[in-house]
């Protein structure tokens, strides 16, 4: 039950998101209501156009009436109403609409009727005229209207899409390492895009429909009240709710349909990604037909969900056409058995038929609400979730590294009951170069993660200058820190553009001087790759291993970091361009503090100290000299070459 309250306020927390543009949502709803004060005058001032059919027979008859006094003065039209009997007050009421143009024909000194006793075209032209004004108004304030609800509906879902982005780029590693990369993007694409598609297209139909619903009941009321018959406005109201039922019947459906079809997409964009990004894979075993299979069957149970919500929401629309027609029918029959004069029929006709548009609209925007609140429930799941590495209230704000790093007693574990660190304690004075060897899984990556603070301790903890971590500024912490990993992460942007990434503020020149120091110079420069512009394509991929590493090498130099970790830095190096890049390596680790994770011996031999994991215990740790007289685990790995 609490679970489902929280999906009831998506909705209003959407609202809250109109807030900063709170004028122009101003002026749409004003432009709303415009419609519908617009399209009341429309409906009211018809009867002036009905006036025509019947003019000349009421203008004759009071031709007729003012010759048959031939012995009076001239009198205006106005002044012979006055004198009408009270027998004949009922009559002179059914000439409103005459006396209206009339009063209007005197203010344009136009005449009122012609030779024949007919209503004179001029007349009838400026009522036609002003009823072409009323709708020209009312079709500017639709435009006004449309235009700045849907602005804010897509300006609305803008600020979403950057919340969102914003959010998942606060959350830590083992966040992604439990949510599917594709998922999270259909929560940031198809979703939003979901939430575009009906909060920015149906917003301004939501405001400006009841307006325009209570515009023709209202010109319906005024018919009744000028007839004397309020019989009309109770059946209207008494029948109307029937063309109301469909939609209530049908709306609860559709927004668990497509809560299901959002995750369905998922899995489709989830397929997709993971056949592009192993592509390599897939063509190296012949196993295309295979992901096209299964591709194609994640594609037809999304499709089948897809016209599931279709069936339910296409059946609206004829639902909706019977009953209301049928409303209708019922309506008008009983106008035609009390008589009624064929310009209030008319009228009346008008009004229910303005009026079902509206309704019509209303039922669409229902479906297209339960669709979007359906991605919105999806939407605020995922902003709702807590990062798990929360940089706390009024953080220290290390701007410098300048003794040592603690461990004490930390231990850590990705998923429960797997622990990968234990009871982890460790010293590394400033300047120090530490190598962490062991086998996979034995926890030396964790280690760097946890110094940049892209996991938290589960107990235990990490300081640097004594200063524990979690009370750092987490920018701060890791402007202190580069990493080279042993997956070289590239964007599919320019060599310079790789290589400055984070240091905006980097010179060409600067550029330039990292790549050369990591080696890289000459290769960026050949014709092969054509310069510090050009492209390396989707995750460097026209790059070769080395050249990525090298390239990664000198985004660390450049970014000049007093603590350095090398997570198998050279591992995608052959033996000679490793040899170049270590010796650059030796010159940056200068006067740097250095976590080295590696399988070659030979890139850690020189360290200060040597961390042994195994099974995330510490075993052994000392010089490379040391760990080889103890005879123990070190001794295992150099003599069996580990790599």
């Amino acid at each position: 039950m609490k679970e489902e309250n929280l999906k009831r306020q998506s909705f209003f927390r959407l609202l809250k998101y109109t807030r900063k543009y709170k004028i122009r949502l101003f002026i749409g709803l004003i432009s709303g209501f415009m419609v519908g004060g617009s399209l009341l005058g429309g409906l009211v001032w018809l009867p002036n156009l009905m006036f025509g059919v019947d003019a000349k027979k009421e203008v004759s008859n009071l031709v007729k009436q003012e010759l048959s006094i031939s012995d009076e003065p001239k009198v205006n039209l106005e002044t012979k109403t006055s004198a009408i009997s009270a027998d004949e007050e009922k009559k002179e009421e059914e000439t409103l609409q005459i006396r209206v143009l009339t009063k209007i024909a005197n203010y344009l000194d136009v005449p009122v009727k012609d030779k024949a006793g007919n209503v004179t075209w001029q007349l009838f032209a400026v009522s036609v005229l002003a009823f072409l004004l009323l709708i020209a108004f009312r079709a500017t304030c639709i435009y006004l209207n449309r235009f700045f609800m849907r602005w804010v509906g897509a300006k609305v879902v803008a600020d979403l899409r950057n919340e969102v982005f914003k959010k998942l780029m606060t959350q830590s590693l083992r966040f992604f390492g439990k949510n599917d990369t594709p998922q999270l993007i259909s929560k940031c694409t198809n979703d939003t895009a979901m939430l575009q598609a009906a909060i920015a297209s149906t917003i301004a139909d939501a405001t400006r429909c009841p307006i325009e619903i209570l515009a023709c009941i209202g010109s319906i009321y005024i018919v009744c009240s000028q007839e004397n018959d309020y019989s009309l406005i109770i059946i209207l109201f008494f029948i109307l709710p029937l063309s109301i039922l469909p939609i209530l019947l049908i709306a609860r459906k559709i927004r668990k349909i497509y809560q299901v079809a959002f995750k369905k997409i998922a899995i489709v964009v989830a397929r997709m990604y993971e056949t592009f990004t192993n592509i390599k894979l897939v063509k190296s075993l012949h196993n295309s037909d295979s992901e096209i299979k299964r591709f194609e069957e994640a594609n037809d149970i999304y499709f089948k969900t897809i016209v599931h919500g279709l069936r339910i929401h296409l059946l609206m629309n004829p639902l909706m056409e019977v009953f209301a027609l049928g409303t209708i029918l019922i309506f008008f029959v009983y106008a035609y058995s009390q008589n009624i004069e064929l310009k209030v029929i008319m009228t009346l006709i008008f009004s229910a038929a303005a009026g079902y548009e509206p309704i019509k609209r209303l039922a669409k925007i229902t479906t297209y609400y339960q669709r979007s609140m359906a991605a919105a429930d999806r939407y605020f799941d995922l902003l709702d979730n807590d990062p798990d590495v929360v940089e706390k209230e009024n953080p220290i704000v290390l701007k410098s590294f300048e003794d040592k790093i603690q461990f004490k007693n930390v231990n850590f574990s990705y998923v429960e009951n797997k622990q990968i660190l234990n009871d982890i304690s460790f010293e590394i004075k400033k300047g120090d170069i530490v190598a962490f060897v062991g086998a996979t899984g034995s926890g030396k990556s964790t280690i760097a993660n946890l110094i940049a603070r892209f996991y938290d301790t589960n107990s235990g903890t990490i300081t640097i200058d004594g200063h524990d971590i979690k009370d750092l500024q987490i920018n701060s912490l890791r402007d202190l820190i580069g990493i080279v990993s042993q997956e070289s992460l590239m964007f599919n942007e320019s060599i310079k553009y790789n290589i400055a990434y984070g240091q905006d503020s980097a010179t060409y020149a600067e550029i330039e001087e990292a790549a050369k120091k990591a080696k890289a110079h000459e290769f960026i420069v050949d014709s092969k790759h054509g310069g510090y512009d050009s492209v390396v394509g989707e995750k460097g991929n026209k790059l070769s291993g080395g050249e990525k590493q090298r390239i990664a090498i000198a985004r660390a130099i450049l970014k000049n970091p007093p603590i350095l970790i090398l997570d198998e830095a050279t591992s995608a190096l052959d033996t000679i361009t490793e040899r170049l890049v270590q010796e650059a390596l030796n010159g940056v680790m200068e006067d740097r503090t250095v976590f080295a994770i590696a399988h070659r011996l030979s890139t850690i031999k020189h360290a200060d100290k040597i961390i042994v994991l195994d099974n995330g215990n510490i075993v052994e740790q000392g010089t490379h000299d040391e760990l080889l007289a103890m005879n123990g685990r070190y001794k295992i790995l150099h003599d069996t070459k580990f790599d």
